[in-house]
């Protein structure tokens, strides 16, 4: 299991080719059998990496924000949903909504100071738990130096399904 965020970002760089055929491998295979082992490797690595000690999607990615993820914003920081726009928030042309500066404002000493009350986005980051695995694989490559979890999941079924 590789954990130092610095080396998974140049595996990450390295590996983008490889990456790539193997997302073209993993389109030709069954769904519900890559899902159904995708989901074993995650329950693995959610059980044995602790995300409130990388906080290193809240350094690079700019979740989307929704009018609930607002509304929980301003329970969490006892700011008016207004204040929490001015203060946090990026509204671009088509009028989704994100942080509006990197790191993400609510991350203290790399945890998430709003935790309990985060974005959706954020809550299910990085996605990877969900059906349809294949149907996200770009989002997955994107992932892969930037979250440990998805790092070694992604190693993981390329053994697991014998790629080379």
């Amino acid at each position: 299991m590789i954990l130092d965020l610095e080396t998974i970002k140049q595996l990450g760089e390295r590996n983008q080719s490889v990456n790539f055929r193997f997302r073209s491998f993993l389109k030709g295979g069954n769904s519900t059998q890559i899902d159904r082992v995708v989901h074993e490797l995650c329950d693995f690595y959610y059980t044995n990496i602790d995300c409130t000690k990388c906080g290193n999607c809240c350094t690079v990615l700019k979740p989307q924000i929704h009018k609930k993820d607002l509304e929980s914003l301003s329970l969490a920081t006892t700011k008016t949903i207004d204040d929490i726009k001015k203060e946090y928030i990026l509204i671009d042309e088509d009028g989704d909504m994100s942080f509006n500066k990197l790191p993400c404002p609510f991350l203290k000493n790399l945890k998430c100071s709003v935790y309990d009350c985060r974005p959706n986005d954020c809550r299910s980051y990085p996605h990877i738990h969900k059906k349809d695995f294949i149907g996200r694989l770009f989002g997955v490559i994107d992932s892969y130096s930037i979250c440990p979890i998805v790092f070694n999941v992604f190693e993981d079924l390329k053994l697991r399904l014998h790629f080379r």
